[in-house]
């Protein structure tokens, strides 16, 4: 089967994920169905990263970016590419690590982890307004 048959039309995962769960059910069952099968066993950290990048990317839109308005992965020859589409047109910021007393923040890590764990980021501004974010995630 090829990359075209799992993704296409056709197949009820082409149903954009609305959730993060959803997304990185996405994102594992495409990395299970090719790189399991390409490779032999697979490390699970890479699947790991790739999940938890995943659920990072779709919560930042969710949650700061308007909502999700495109979601798509694929596997390329240098790793997993996803890619999120949200409505917002303002740029990812790294908050600081702590809070106005010192402390450590609790929450807004979520796009240093992405830097962090993702080989390449892309962000291109949409035609019709807000954004897309991409990330390569190494398989290696």
């Amino acid at each position: 089967m090829s990359a075209e048959e799992l993704t296409g039309p056709t197949r009820p995962e082409s149903v954009m994920p609305r959730t993060p769960s959803q997304a990185r059910t996405k994102v594992e069952t495409l990395l299970r169905e090719w790189l399991l099968p390409a490779r032999g066993a697979s490390d699970p950290n890479v699947v790991g990263d790739a999940l938890l990048v995943t659920s990072e990317l779709v919560t930042n839109a969710l949650r700061h970016g308007g909502g999700m308005t495109s979601f798509d992965v694929e596997l390329t020859d240098e790793g997993c590419r996803v890619s999120v589409g949200d409505r917002s047109d303002r740029l990812p910021e790294l908050p600081s690590l702590r809070d106005g007393n010192g402390r450590l923040r609790v929450g807004g890590h979520g796009w240093r982890v992405i830097r962090r764990l993702a080989r390449s980021v892309t962000i291109i501004p949409e035609a019709h307004g807000g954004k897309r974010v991409s990330v390569l995630i190494s398989l290696a």
